[in-house]
């Protein structure tokens, strides 16, 4: 944000979208305003700025470092579940300034410590206390994960390539020969909903989808031995980014480079048996990244040990699904739309059959379904070549 952007937000005075603080409050009245804009439609808090007169009082390096790290604390100590947050320091007028950026939060209700609930109302906040408002809160929470409005997005961050060659693919012709204008076709797919991208349509088709939902990556580790505490490693590699069929195409890659490949009766010339399933693990880890819970705030983690290699995905199975029943193919979709564009990017069927054409080439998977720690982890044993 440059300072003619912030200066034009802070000459519209104070809404249900921006509010104004000088100095930072009491850090239990900030864990409340954090609340309010995340169980309502996000917004941005501006410090450095008179809410009564609008005037700027600009912070010196001291007080925006120590500002930052309150901010920082009070999301992640004093909202629960925790809030992530974006800040930035915007001179303006020879004043600096923080904009601190609160999306809508993916896991609403958010709540005080002491279980209290606020929304946002105008310019300021209120508390919730009708249980029909805490049920339609609970009801965003469990019925529009991928169809969420990423807030602050836009018809401009969708990646235009990507998604003629999704609806190409997915009707044989583009969305031109079909009569509808590219934001037509955006809105009657999902991928854009009140001129927001949706989760969904962010994850297949924007631009740069780690810039707004950085925990959706996939997190890679080769450690050097088989302890997830060990402080080794053989490679570490920056953090996987992009559209989910790139994140796909790169953790692929890291595995195929990673294992081992066995010569068995094989000639001298030839590539070599991979020593796990190349077909489990694509099977694996399209699961992985299309049935994961994005509600949670946290990567896919591709973990490759010396004995094993694990992908760890946010989130138990949903529904009381247990693992016995995803063996014998009895699917709870999580994701819909996820799924749908899924079917046209990845090699994936959406039939419920991944893990069991998994097994069938992986006969020795491990499957668990992590309850307390609200995360599926598949364990590939690795073949000893020596």
């Amino acid at each position: 944000m440059n300072e003619q952007e912030l200066l034009q937000i802070i000459d519209l005075g104070e809404s249900s979208k921006v509010q104004f603080k000088e100095r930072m409050p009491h850090l239990d009245s900030f864990a409340n305003e954090l609340i309010a804009f995340s169980n309502s439609g996000g917004g941005i808090i501006i410090f450095g700025v008179n809410d009564k007169t609008g005037e700027l009082n600009g912070l010196s390096f001291g007080e925006i470092q120590q500002l930052n790290q309150n901010i920082v604390n009070t999301a992640s100590q004093k909202v629960y579940p925790p809030v992530y947050l974006s800040t930035e320091t915007v001179r303006v007028n020879e004043h600096q300034l923080v904009a601190v950026t609160v999306d809508e939060g993916l896991s609403k209700p958010y709540k005080d410590s002491n279980g209290t609930i606020y929304l946002k109302n105008g310019s300021d906040k209120r508390k919730v206390t009708s249980n029909d408002e805490i049920a339609r809160l609970l009801g965003s929470k469990s019925l529009l994960a991928d169809e969420m409005e990423v807030s602050g997005t836009s018809i401009k961050d969708v990646n235009e390539y990507l998604f003629s060659e999704y609806f190409k693919k997915e009707f044989g012709v583009s969305y031109k020969e079909k009569g509808l204008t590219f934001e037509q076709a955006l809105s009657v797919k999902k991928v854009i909903r009140n001129g927001c991208l949706t989760v969904a349509g962010l994850l297949f088709f924007g631009n740069e989808p780690q810039s707004l939902r950085p925990a959706f990556t996939i997190k890679a580790v080769m450690f050097a031995g088989n302890d997830i505490g060990g402080s080794t490693y053989r490679s570490k590699p920056e953090d996987l980014k992009g559209p989910i069929s790139e994140l796909f195409r790169q953790g692929m890659m890291y595995v195929k480079s990673s294992i081992k490949y066995l010569q068995n009766d094989q000639g001298f010339n030839t590539t070599g048996i991979p020593e796990i399933s190349i077909t489990a693990m694509e099977e694996v880890l399209q699961n992985a990244l299309i049935h994961r819970d994005y509600f949670k705030n946290a990567p896919v983690r591709l973990l490759i040990f010396d004995n094993r290699i694990e992908i760890i995905s946010p989130g138990k199975l949903p529904n009381s699904l247990t693992v016995e029943e995803v063996k014998y193919g009895n699917p709870v979709t999580r994701n819909n739309q996820i799924a749908l564009f899924a079917s046209h990017t990845l090699p994936y069927s959406g039939l419920g059959s991944g893990i069991r054409r998994a097994l069938i080439n992986q006969p020795d998977l491990e499957l668990e379904n992590d309850v307390e720690g609200d995360q599926f982890i598949v364990r590939f044993m690795r073949k000893n070549s020596d």
